[in-house]
């Protein structure tokens, strides 16, 4: 399963020939590869997979993304069921 991961850029650069950015995930910053979206502009938000930008998107569907992100993580919290870390310290 992949998880991709929106965040607003905040900075952006060139290294080494390839377009980067700083990218902000709720006040935590990244550099990310830029590579795949090279139009992307500071103050936008981009969908993150393994340290690269891998598409744009507005600012309502970043929102709408990290509120689900937000309750799929409260859901885990309430599971019944043992997370794969829990799981593997079962004998």
């Amino acid at each position: 399963m992949c998880l991709g991961v929106p965040g607003k850029i905040i900075q952006k650069y060139e290294r080494e020939g390839l377009p980067y950015a700083q990218v902000d995930f709720g006040g935590i910053a990244k550099e990310i590869c830029l590579a795949y979206v090279p139009e992307a502009e500071v103050g936008e938000y981009v969908i993150v997979h393994v340290g690269f930008a891998i598409s744009r998107l507005d600012e309502a569907e970043a929102m709408e993304q990290l509120a689900l992100l937000r309750e799929i993580e409260a859901a885990g919290e309430e599971s019944p069921w043992p997370s794969a870390s829990q799981e593997s310290e079962t004998p």
